[in-house]
Order: structure tokens, then C-alpha cells, then sequence
């Protein structure tokens, strides 16, 4: 298996896992932060727009209803479970101009210039050679059109993040910090350098500083089996889940912590 294919397991087999909780309340910002890049992309009625690493529907359902039934919209992620999520939030919404995929958005297919707008949010990270797929993407617009890419800035979730990989450690040192790709590109400097080895001369770079609530450490457990981290998780026994599940929370409960960082980095560039 090479390093693309163990990366496109490794999150589809996370995302997949962490499904059952992905929507829930207290990762609520997932959709604020994909209806935030939709509206720095300006769509306009009637423009095609590709979704990538789409999730449940975060960017792809607010795009759908900006750009009307004249527009589409075509929804694409390697997870099954969130795809399918995303696809019946469309339906109760009404929304029939989405078309969705599973799929890698490394192999789609379409010709060169198909888009007016291209999307990936929480999601370039996955791929071990970045800028080769933003390249991909990049060439899948439209002069004119424009890629966003949105990612974690620094010390995401932190202090909790810290906290999980301390019980982690404990526990399965093995799998300490074993899925943290993000990290590659939480500066403007590291994500810009990744957008021009893509073949992307300039991009508007916003770091927006934010913090998101807890009413209670059991929230971020609920918010780690809802994510990424769901995939170290998967891969503990009942009993170690469990322990480690109790250090988290007894470290959280230590430190009161009340809110985690939720530090985001939006990236916009036209062709």
C-alpha cells in the first residue's frame, strides 16, 4: 500500500467511525466554519461548484442554496457515512442540485476549467503530497474562479487536544499523535507556501482566532468520537478506550476547562 493509499484509508476509515457523532450539537462549528468559506467564495446563482473532503454538508448545502437551481453542486468524500449524511439533509431540504460522490478527489476526472468555484475545507491535509492536490484542484478552475482552502490554525483544540494525547501516551504509546496532519499547514507562511508549490501564485490568507464552548468535559469526548481523533480511538479495546476516556476527562475537570481553541486559517485565491 503506498503513503496515499494508507492516508485515504486512515481518514476514510476515521470519518466513517466518527460518523454517529459528526452532527451532533457540540461540534456544531464544523457547519459554521464551512458556511463561513462559502460566503468568502461570493458564489453567484447559476455557478458550478466542486466540494471536496465535503464531510456531511458543510460547505456543499450552503453553496447548493446560494447558487440555485440554475447552479449545481457536485459533493465529494472518501467517507460513505458522512456522504450519506449530507445527502439526506439535501433531501429535507429540498436540495436537488447537488450531486454527491464518494470518491478521492485526486481521481475525479473532470476536464480542466470545469468550475467556477472549487472547495476543500478541513480536508487538503489528508493527502501526504498536498501540493500536488492542490494542483488537482486548482486546474479544475475556471478563469476566474476561485479554490478556497480552509484548515486548522495553531494549538487546535488545545487545552483538551493535549490532554487526550497525554492519556493516549499512557496507555498506547504507539499511537501518540498518530494522526495530526493538520499540523503541516496551521501558519499563513506554511499554508501559502503549500498553495504556490501547487502552482497557486497568490491567495488571500485570513487567520481568525476563535474559542468553542464546552458546558462540560464530557462535551469534548463527545467532540474527539466525533472526529479525527476517532480514529486512534477505534483502534483501543473497550477497557483502554475507557481508561484513557477517564484521564482525558479527569485532566479537563483538573484544569476546569470550559473552552477549547477552534483557530481556523481561510485561504482564497482567484485564477
Amino acid at each position: 500500500m503506498t503513503d496515499l493509499d494508507e492516508a485515504k484509508a486512515k481518514a476514510a476509515a476515521a470519518y466513517n467511525a466518527a460518523a454517529d457523532l459528526f452532527d451532533h450539537p457540540v461540534s456544531s462549528f464544523w457547519h459554521r466554519f464551512g458556511r463561513e468559506t462559502v460566503d468568502r467564495v461570493a458564489l453567484r446563482p447559476g455557478d458550478a461548484v466542486l466540494d471536496v473532503c465535503s464531510g456531511s454538508g458543510g460547505s456543499a448545502l450552503p453553496a447548493a442554496e446560494i447558487v440555485g437551481p440554475e447552479g449545481r453542486v457536485v459533493a465529494v468524500d472518501l467517507a460513505e457515512r458522512l456522504i450519506a449524511l449530507a445527502e439526506e439533509k439535501a433531501k429535507i431540504r429540498g436540495l436537488d442540485n447537488i450531486e454527491f460522490k464518494t470518491g478521492d478527489m485526486l481521481a475525479l476526472g473532470y476536464p480542466d476549467d470545469s468550475f467556477d468555484a472549487v472547495i476543500c475545507v478541513f480536508g487538503i491535509f489528508f493527502v501526504p503530497d498536498m501540493a500536488a492536490a492542490v494542483k488537482e484542484l486548482w486546474r479544475m478552475v475556471r478563469p476566474g474562479g476561485k479554490l478556497a482552502v480552509t484548515t486548522w490554525g495553531p494549538d487546535l483544540f488545545e487545552p483538551a487536544s493535549s490532554a487526550f494525547w497525554d492519556a493516549i501516551q499512557e496507555e498506547r504509546s504507539d499511537l501518540f499523535r498518530g494522526f495530526n496532519p493538520w499540523d503541516r499547514i496551521c501558519e499563513p507562511e506554511s499554508l501559502n507556501n503549500m498553495l504556490r508549490e501547487g502552482g497557486v501564485r497568490s491567495a488571500e490568507i485570513v487567520a481568525e482566532r476563535g474559542d468553542h464552548s464546552l458546558m462540560s468535559p464530557d462535551d469534548w469526548w463527545t467532540l474527539a468520537m466525533g472526529s479525527g481523533y476517532r480514529g486512534t480511538l477505534a483502534q483501543l479495546d473497550q477497557d483502554t478506550l475507557a481508561r484513557v476516556r477517564d484521564k482525558n476527562l479527569a485532566a479537563l475537570r483538573r484544569g476546569a476547562v470550559a473552552s477549547i481553541q477552534t483557530n481556523v486559517l481561510y485561504a482564497v485565491a482567484v485564477k
